[in-house]
């Protein structure tokens, strides 16, 4: 990573260029990064940054492929599966949820009472809260095909679409497929085509996490969001320093990922 301070001496941003390690080839990235302390959380806009342009090359890796992605707003059958949360971005929007209208706020709450009652009347809650799932993977993908089953949607799903596109987690960023969107249905049952990216930057996060709570998976599904949230919980706060500290930790972690990935 090559910082690039401007003439200022007490700069509010520093500029810094690095690359990424991308199905074989660097992805070369320039970004301006705060200058004084920063925690993981306040660079997830970066790092959202990031994962677009990742996405956005694997997109045009399909098309030229021939197998363009089918993902297109208002199809909205992925957003009734558990979305692993990483803690930091549990954080993010916790913070942006606070920031809304009261009344939106109410109604946010609502959504999220609903989806947690119809998921704990489907039986689906008792499943997560006990941690046997995530020592198989056999129970891991009977829990995401039990929890699509019950049909329960995002609260942050209307119309068919996302309400936070542009802040949504990592994960729902990363769930891509090439097949016809009616397959989508029901991906226990039918053939879906999902793209396998090369890096995704969930994981990386969710690393992170890992360490911090001590805990296998290192996320929250979504809808214990706003349960979460109640704990006032800031875990961006543990891995914190100058801009360009926290970035260098986020890349030694992505190169570390990335290196046990390819092998």
């Amino acid at each position: 990573m090559m910082p690039n301070p401007s003439m200022d001496p007490h700069p509010s941003t520093v500029k810094a260029t690095f690359s990424l390690p991308v199905a074989g080839v660097r992805l070369e990235a320039s970004v301006q990064l705060p200058a004084g302390r920063t925690t993981l959380t306040q660079l997830l806009p970066i790092i959202q940054n990031l994962e677009n342009a990742i996405l956005g090359r694997v997109a045009e890796e399909a098309a030229a492929a021939g197998s363009p992605i089918s993902c297109r707003a208002g199809c909205g059958a992925c957003c009734r599966q558990m979305v692993p949360v990483s803690l930091f971005e549990a954080e993010a929007l916790t913070e942006w949820m606070r920031s809304l209208p009261e009344e939106r706020q109410k109604e946010l709450a609502e959504r999220f009472h609903r989806a947690l009652s119809a998921l704990r009347d489907a039986g689906v809650i008792d499943k997560i809260l006990k941690d046997e799932w995530t020592l198989e993977e056999e129970r891991t993908t009977q829990l995401a095909i039990d929890y699509f089953h019950a049909h329960v949607a995002c609260p942050f799903l209307e119309n068919e679409s996302c309400t936070i596109h542009p802040i949504r987690p990592l994960a729902c960023r990363e769930y891509l497929v090439v097949s016809p969107p009616e397959l989508c249905e029901d991906p226990s049952v039918h053939d879906v085509m999902g793209v396998q990216l090369p890096l995704k930057l969930s994981r990386v996060l969710h690393s992170f996490g890992q360490e911090l709570e001590r805990d296998p998976r290192g996320w929250i599904p979504l809808v214990f969001l706003l349960a979460w949230g109640k704990s006032s919980a800031q875990p961006g706060e543990q891995i914190a320093g100058t801009g360009e500290e926290v970035l260098r930790k986020l890349l030694e972690r992505i190169n570390q990922i990335a290196g046990v990935a390819k092998d």
